[in-house]
This record gives structure tokens, sequence and C-alpha cells, in this order.
């Protein structure tokens, strides 16, 4: 006689047509608009750069499944390729070969694979390349190639400061925000544009932007961290801006300039290491916003987004744990 056994699994039980496959796919459509904005400003490099950096991270993360992790190989479901391009999009366009590499090793290395592989990291892979990039070579990753529209040629030697770096040098010696920007050689349309220095992936706001509304038009990703870090940005620097207009950089400033855009957008998204509600979403956002505005304003480096996003990842089980939903049928505590 046969017996029919009920099959329990784990929750979720909630069934949908997206999978992993898709959503990296999904996010990778999304920063088309910005890789073009790169290759526009930055030519041959931008390609360069993010060729070398998709190729390695997909090969190590091949090389060290088919060594050290036995299963199902994961290099086809698109979050190597994304990894990639998330390293490419944080560094220098005119940075060598051999260190995007080292990155790329890093990232997937050390970053993703030492934790299990993707679902388990709890840091973002591309973020922890990139840190370990700007400790280790610092010279190299913060020499940023002047924009050369349509400018084909490899590796342009001439180099120089970004917009926040300006800022930052120009308040220490005591000139005033107005004078700063007065002698800037940047308007605020060539930053939303992307027609400055820095990272080849972060430049263009409204590139990015067109990106981040596809991601919210897929479902990809949810409205909660870009605006809670944004809002929270825009909210504090605009204070420090109100107290003392000649000390502070304005808030428009501090949105359209550095990886501000890149990190609320593409970076503090990933489904990994963000909270899983939207009530801890918005705890991340705010926290992410506070510490890059402290680490901006008053700490060593001009920028501060890549670090937050990594003191908030390591704080993401604190939060789950704190705003996580009342289970089905649980006695709520009066």
């Amino acid at each position: 006689m046969a017996i029919n056994k009920l099959t329990v699994s784990m929750s979720p039980h909630d069934y949908g047509k997206d999978s992993v496959k898709k959503i990296m796919y999904g996010v990778i459509i999304a920063m088309i608009p910005a890789l073009l904005v790169s290759v526009y400003y930055f030519g041959l490099d931008a390609i360069r750069v993010n060729l070398i950096a998709i190729a390695a991270c997909v090969f190590f993360e091949w090389l060290i499944q088919k060594v050290f992790i036995k299963g199902k190989m994961t290099i086809v479901d698109g979050s190597a390729i994304v990894t990639g391009m998330l390293l490419a999009f944080n560094v220098p366009s005119n940075l060598p070969w051999w260190i995007v590499v080292i990155g790329a090793l890093v990232a997937v290395g050390i970053g993703k694979m030492s934790f299990g592989g993707l679902g388990n990291n709890p840091f973002n892979p591309a973020l922890v390349g990139r840190v370990f990039l700007l400790i280790s070579f610092p010279v190299q990753m913060t020499s940023w190639p002047k924009v050369n529209v349509l400018n084909f040629a490899l590796t342009d030697a001439q180099t120089g400061a970004t917009p926040l770096a300006i800022v930052k040098e120009g308040i220490k010696n005591g000139e005033s925000f107005s004078t700063v920007m007065d002698s800037m050689p940047h308007s605020y349309v060539d930053m939303f544009m992307g027609q400055i220095g820095g990272s080849l992936g972060e430049i263009s706001a409204i590139a990015l932007i067109i990106g981040g509304l596809y991601m919210l038009f897929r479902k990809i990703i949810t409205w909660h961290i870009p605006v809670s870090i944004l809002g929270t940005v825009a909210i504090f620097t605009g204070i420090l801006y109100g107290i003392d207009p000649s000390k502070y950089a304005d808030p428009l400033f501090h949105l359209l300039t550095g990886g501000l855009m890149l990190g609320a957008i593409f970076m503090a998204t990933d489904m990994v290491t963000s909270p899983m509600t939207g009530k801890g979403m918005l705890i991340y956002g705010v926290g992410i916003g506070v510490i890059t505005v402290l680490i901006r304003v008053w700490g060593a480096y001009p920028e501060g987004v890549s670090f937050a996003i990594l003191i908030m990842n390591a704080i993401v089980p604190l939060i789950n744990n704190w705003a996580k939903p009342k289970r089905f049928g649980e006695t709520i505590k009066k």
C-alpha cells in the first residue's frame, strides 16, 4: 500500500516568477546607461576596465567553485557579471589592469565565495574589493582622469581632482564654499550629466537615476533604501549649510557628486546585504546617509559612501532581528 507523505519546507511559501538569473540580468540592463556615459567620457579605458573586471570576477568564481566548493556552477546566473561591473564602476578608468584583477579576486574570493557564495555574503562584494584597493593602492585609486568626450585613446595621462576633493581641500585651507565653487571647473549641470572626474560609473547622476527607475519599474528594488539615503544626506547637509553656508557645501552638491547616487541605487540595494522589511530598509538607509555625511564633512576621506554601506551591511542582521514582522498567529504583547 502506497503512503503519501506530506513534504514540509521552510518558509517563505509564496511563489514568484523572478529568479536570481532574471534579477541579475535586470540589474545589468539598468547599469547600461551609466556604462554608455562612462564610455562617452572616458573612451576605451572604460570598456577595458569593465571587460577586465567582469572576466576576472567570472573566472575567479568558476575557479573557486571548481577547486573548493563542489556543487552547481553559478557563473551563468549573472551575479559575477554584476559584481564585475559594480567593481569597475567604483574605480578610475585609468587603473592598471593588474590592480583591477586583484580587486576582482578580493571581491569574489573574500567578499563573496569565502562565505559560501551568493546569498551568504554579509557584505557587498564589489565594495569589499573597492575598499581593499583604496587602502592598498591609494595613489592609483585617487588619480582621476579628466573627461575627454569621445576620446578613444587608452589611458589618458591628464588627471584632476574630483569636485568633492576640491571642495574639501578648499574649505580645509580656509576658503568659503562659495569661493571654491566660483573657481570650480564644473557646474551643477556638468555634475548631473557626468562631465566631471571620478570613478567611471559614478559620474552621471541622470544615467544612474534612469537605471534606478528601471529597477523600480521591474520591482528589482523598492524605493525605501535610495529615498532614505538621499533624503537623509539632503536633510543633514541642508542643516549644516543653513548653520554655516561658508563652511559646508549645499545639499545639491552632495547629492550630485561622488558615489552617492551609485551607492544609493545600485550598491546599498543589494538584496543579500540589505534588510528584508521596509522599516528595516529605512533605518538602514538613514544610517548610510548619516555615516556618509560624517565622513565627507569631518573624515579624512572626501568620500564616505563605500565605508558607510559596509558598516551598515554589518548591522543588517541586528536590523532584521528588530524590524522583522510578527509571525502568523503570534500573540502581540500589549
